[in-house]
């Protein structure tokens, strides 16, 4: 009696056993590999079995080295869908599924020169495609970072925040340091951020560092022929010259500041003025009194409008004035007319009281008329 107990428990345990192998044989299992068009493991994405025959679903997870794998899975066709953050990226139909293990990788690199060979490419037609896309899809990517660092830049930067900026920026640096705009953004965080320094000697530091990231910048703008065949890639060129120059004048390099200024002149003569309107404030600054007179004579004829540059023009003369037989001080021919047209332009600007001031020093009375002289013939 026993014995047959014992007999029919193991009976019973082995039954047991066997019904999970009964349930194996009615379900398959599938797994691979996910891989974007750089080759790198595509990582917490999803991918999903769709069963057109039987309505199931089933949605699987890649781990790290970006690999899926899943039991049970019933056998029939299925529509798989790789998909990560929300976004397909790729899918396949019509997958087979038996009861034996089913393989399904997602190399998207394969699948593009798969695509352009189906369109009648050579192999190795084929294969320049893929690199061609798998270089693009790598450049969005920097560029998405790259705009992320930027923007926090920025808004560090807008936010009086310059250390803040400069080390986004110095990130940047670190995803791709070829692109001309991170340096000149880089220089710009440096030359904004040197007159908050109460270091003497790190305020010229932060100057000098300024002056390497526009020279780096325009450096690399001047190497790139996709750059030369931007249609603004001369206003570029000139805010780098413009910004580089205006590093050079806070160091005290007159010379140099002059130089980058008629630099950013050349390539954008539409903002002449601006530009050299910077320069005649350098070399007054630097009392080159003859230099500032003729840059502010070129501000005018740029832009007879610009009122200032008739202000500081007459500052420079009156910077030439020499004392006359009787004793009295003489202004050099045009002083008077310099403060009057400013005066004409702008009757209450920020210089107005000054210019009257100007005129009162030198005997000269405030012309009301003076719009009404002849002017002279522009050549």
């Amino acid at each position: 009696m026993r014995k047959y107990f014992i007999l029919s428990l193991l009976l019973s345990l082995a039954v047991g056993l066997c019904a999970p192998l009964a349930f194996a044989q009615s379900t398959g299992s599938v797994k691979g590999t996910c891989k974007d068009i750089e080759g790198k493991p595509i990582t917490q994405a999803e991918v999903e079995w769709y069963g057109t025959e039987t309505g199931h679903r089933y949605t699987l997870k890649t781990n790290n080295k970006g690999e899926y794998f899943s039991l049970g899975i019933a056998p029939g066709k299925y529509n798989v869908k790789l998909s990560k953050d929300g976004k397909e990226i790729y899918h396949f139909v019509g997958v087979m599924v038996s009861l034996d293990e089913a393989d399904l990788d997602f190399d998207l690199k394969k699948e593009q020169m798969s695509q352009a060979q189906a369109k009648g490419l050579p192999p190795e037609q084929a294969k320049a495609r893929a690199e061609e896309i798998a270089k693009a899809e790598k450049d969005k990517k920097t560029v998405g970072a790259l705009n992320e660092k930027l923007s926090a830049a920025k808004t560090a930067s807008d936010a009086g925040d310059f250390e803040t900026a400069i080390a986004a920026l110095n990130e940047a640096m670190q995803i791709d340091n070829t692109r001309d705009l991170i340096w000149f953004k880089l220089g710009d965080a440096y030359l904004k951020s040197a007159p908050k320094q109460t270091d003497p000697a790190e305020k010229q530091k932060r100057y000098e560092m300024a002056a390497t990231n526009y020279e780096k910048a325009i450096e690399l703008r001047n190497a790139s022929e996709a750059a030369q065949k931007e249609t603004d890639n001369n206003l570029k060129m000139a805010a780098y010259y413009n910004n580089l120059a205006e590093v050079y004048s806070k160091s005290n390099k007159v010379d140099d500041a002059v130089a980058n200024y008629n630099k950013a002149v050349q390539l954008d003569p539409a903002h002449a003025a601006m530009y050299l309107f910077n320069e005649g404030a350098v070399l007054t600054n630097a009392g080159k009194v003859d230099d500032a007179i003729a840059a502010f004579d070129k501000v005018i004829a740029a832009d007879p409008t610009r009122a200032a540059a008739y202000y500081w023009k007459g500052v420079n003369l009156i910077g030439k004035e020499v004392i006359g037989k009787d004793g009295k001080t003489v202004a050099p021919e045009g002083t008077a007319e310099a403060f009057q047209k400013y005066l004409q332009l702008e009757p209450n600007g920020t210089f107005a009281d000054a210019a009257k001031g100007m005129l009162a020093s030198i005997g000269a009375p405030i012309e009301t008329g003076f719009e009404n002289k002849k002017k002279p013939v522009k050549k």
